[in-house]
């Protein structure tokens, strides 16, 4: 396996707080067609349905209300509703529920109130002005299927029904378990924590030149992020392998400590 390997990481895996690649897989242009006209369908049917609820209680009034419930019922269905319901099941609409797919911001993370609002109100021009023509272009020139409201927002579709395999973590070498304990050790960047956890994972089927550039110039990288250096003679893959089970132990442990906390503010309510 090539240094280069690992030179071109981006952040199109899906990645946890132990920097875990799930490598969820962009949606192809099929299923993003089919969740969308899920979508489009369940829009129309909330369309109608609120016109002839807000039609009916304004009519004893004046021309003018009905106007402003007819325009209500079209907000409330292009814009509010699509919103509000990615932003609550973070990324997910009937459609993607149905279809087994999720919206996810560029860097993998899930998105927010503000990346589901553009995506709602690019989509009411793309998809129900222009027939959903450009996301259909869009999408098909798009290594990421990406339509237009993904571009604006930063986002982009995946799929979540597949099968992973992932390596077992790297254990805590036993000579750095002391120096790990209490060195300074900051999160990992995304590529840099996903490169590391692919390079211990694949120990066993890297020869040894590759082994030793990839190991050394991945040690370089993360020893920006810790403190002090590890004792002189350590080998990089032990280094690296002390270092990531060193940040997962902290970061399970915080978890912990917050899962603890919110059971007893909870049960003082």
């Amino acid at each position: 396996m090539a240094a280069a390997e690992y030179a071109t990481l981006t952040t199109d895996d899906l990645v946890t707080g132990e920097a875990v690649a799930l490598d969820l897989p962009p949606a192809g242009l099929g299923i993003r067609m089919a969740s969308a006209l899920i979508d489009v369908t369940v829009t129309f049917v909330l369309l109608i349905a609120l016109l002839i609820g807000l039609i009916v209680a304004a009519s004893r009034a004046d021309a003018a209300l009905a106007e402003v419930a007819t325009l209500a019922a079209v907000i409330l269905s292009f814009l509010v509703y699509p919103t509000a319901l990615e932003t609550l099941t973070r990324g997910r609409s009937l459609g993607k529920l149905a279809c087994g797919l999720r919206t996810v911001r560029d860097d993998a993370g899930p998105i927010s109130f503000h990346h589901a609002f553009v995506r709602a109100l690019i989509g009411v021009v793309e998809i129900y002005v222009f027939f959903g023509v450009p996301a259909f272009f869009s999408a098909l020139l798009s290594s990421r299927g990406k339509r237009l409201g993904d571009y604006a927002a930063g986002t982009y579709v995946v799929r979540e029904r597949v099968k992973l395999s992932l390596p077992f973590p790297a254990p805590m070498p036993p000579p750095l378990a002391a120096w790990a304990a209490s060195a300074d050790i900051t999160a990992l960047p995304t590529g840099l924590a996903l490169a590391v956890r692919q390079f211990l994972g694949r120990l066993p089927q890297l020869d040894p030149v590759s082994r030793a550039t990839i190991g050394h110039r991945l040690a370089t990288a993360v020893s920006e992020h810790v403190a002090p250096p590890p004792p002189p003679g350590t080998p990089p893959e032990a280094y690296l392998a002390a270092v990531v089970s060193a940040r997962r132990e902290r970061d399970a442990a915080r978890l912990a400590r917050e899962a603890d906390l919110r059971r007893r503010l909870a049960s003082r309510g």
